[in-house]
């Protein structure tokens, strides 16, 4: 396995991870479950960095699609630059 491998699987789980985690917001209580305070620890510190310079706007949060757009600046960033030091 390439090195390039699994760092495209590592940022797939963890966008993964911050998908089903927004998408349980809209279920009552789901993020009350184990799996639901799993995903809290792990995404919570990620998103809650963008919750403090983008307010909601009504009932609608921005900050979860600016957070999914910036992990995947970082990944294209990350893939960049081993392109560059090792091909």
């Amino acid at each position: 396995m390439d090195i390039v491998d699994i760092i495209n699987f590592v940022f797939r789980i963890y966008t993964l991870m911050l998908i089903v985690y927004i998408l349980m917001s809209w279920i009552p209580s789901s993020r009350d479950t184990a799996f639901g305070r799993f995903l809290e620890k792990f995404c919570e510190p990620y998103l809650g960095f963008f919750r403090k310079f983008i307010p909601p706007l009504g009932m609608i949060d921005f900050s979860p699609i600016i957070a999914l757009l910036v992990l995947t600046f970082i990944e294209q960033g990350i893939y960049n630059l081993l392109y560059m030091l090792f091909y």
